[in-house]
């Protein structure tokens, strides 16, 4: 009963997992050929491995590349902790007086730029942590969509372009980091020459004009490329919205490095008039093309219920106000118009609030145009028949598979 042999399901977990036959041992021992039985079928099943089992065997006993990098890092910060360790022993048994000496000299007397390239560096080393914490797939995603937008090369998706927009917005935030950079290479900061910092790194910089640019040559070289995949003209009208931004900006600089006199006489109508140009036709791409609210025609009359049949909220005067507001917004260049504004720090500063509220609304009814087009695609996939029945909505929504 007890010294009998024990047969072992194929998939058992204390079985090997090379995919080698199951081996049957004897538990007993008082039997004389036991030990004999199950000495023989372990060598067989062990003559029976091949040659490839071998080599997938020693492949995973390897480890993998990414582990063998993460090793790397982790010995590199190691040996940067114990070789450039600071003392911060020494430095915490000082008094307080002597210690707050230290700490001025260290950051602002003799290394005033330290802090700030810590700043830069931690957020870059949190980009680029190769172990999985904080979000190590999304952060690789960005990083992955920020490379594809730098270089389209490939077809563009959703996220791309979705980003990109977003990044647009943010060009008053690289000009400021364009800015910061240049302080920190000439050492402006903490000292005297932050306030003599305009001779170098001030509004006159060739550098400020090509960073504001840059965002908008993504969009634009996305636009074209996305014409290059599908052929639509489309996304030629929306390339040339791009690039209706581009003398925006190098007629502002231009402020800087020609007369007063010739600055009000002629750059600054072309500046006007480019500005107008600019903001009307981003408002109107906002309206019918991004939101797909069709523009000034259809979206007025209520009696036809079948415009507002997928749109998400109930309450219609949502969409008068992400409207309306939205056209605001996109006229605060103006604030430029006056001199004792362009220069108030708090100016700036609500100013550059108020275009993050304007891309937030952005963003959520471009976020909710898609998912109306997902959810009608998904509708006439299963019933082609309610087709006809709403015709209607489904040219609205299905127009093209998303505008870049």
């Amino acid at each position: 009963m007890f010294g009998g042999q024990v047969a072992l399901p194929g998939n058992s977990p204390h079985l090997r997992k090379s995919g080698s036959r199951p081996v049957v041992f004897d538990l007993g021992g008082e039997q004389g050929n036991g030990a004999e039985e199950g000495f023989s079928h372990s060598t067989e099943a062990d003559n029976s491995k091949s040659l490839p089992m071998s080599l997938s065997a020693a492949a995973a006993i390897m480890p993998s590349p990414i582990l063998l990098w993460r090793f790397k890092v982790l010995l590199f910060f190691l040996w940067g902790f114990f070789c450039c360790k600071i003392g911060w022993g020494s430095v915490m048994r000082m008094s307080a007086n002597l210690r707050d000496l230290f700490l001025y000299e260290v950051f602002l007397y003799y290394n005033p730029l330290l802090l700030v390239v810590l700043l830069y560096c931690a957020v870059a080393m949190l980009l680029i942590f190769p172990f999985d914490i904080f979000y190590l797939s999304s952060r690789y995603f960005l990083l992955r969509t920020l490379w594809r937008i730098v270089f389209p090369l490939q077809a563009i998706t959703f996220a791309d372009f979705f980003l990109a927009d977003i990044l647009t917005s943010m060009s008053k935030v690289f000009s400021d980091l364009e800015r910061s950079v240049c302080r920190m290479v000439h050492r402006q900061v903490a000292t005297i020459a932050w306030f003599e910092a305009d001779s170098i790194c001030g509004s006159h910089s060739v550098a400020i004009p090509l960073v504001l640019v840059l965002p908008y040559l993504f969009r634009l070289f996305q636009c074209l490329r996305q014409y290059k995949d599908t052929r639509e003209r489309t996304s030629l009208f929306n390339a040339l919205k791009y690039s209706t931004a581009v003398p925006v900006i190098f007629l502002s600089a231009l402020k800087y490095h020609v007369f007063p006199e010739r600055w009000t006489n002629f750059y600054r109508p072309l500046w006007l008039v480019s500005s107008m140009v600019n903001s009307l036709y981003s408002f109107y791409w906002d309206v019918t093309r991004d939101w797909d609210l069709s523009g000034f025609t259809r979206i007025f009359k209520f009696n036809r219920p079948s415009v507002w049949s997928y749109i998400l909220h109930g309450r219609k005067w949502v969409y008068f106000w992400v409207i309306g507001s939205n056209l605001i917004l996109r006229c605060t260049w103006t604030y430029k118009l006056s001199a004792h504004l362009r220069h108030n720090y708090l100016t700036v500063f609500a100013i550059t609030a108020l275009e993050i509220f304007r891309r937030f609304q952005w963003v959520f009814f471009r976020v909710e145009n898609e998912w109306n087009k997902m959810n009608a695609k998904s509708s006439t996939q299963i019933s082609m028949s309610e087709m006809s029945a709403e015709e209607e909505k489904l040219k609205l929504l299905v127009s093209s598979d998303h505008n870049v």
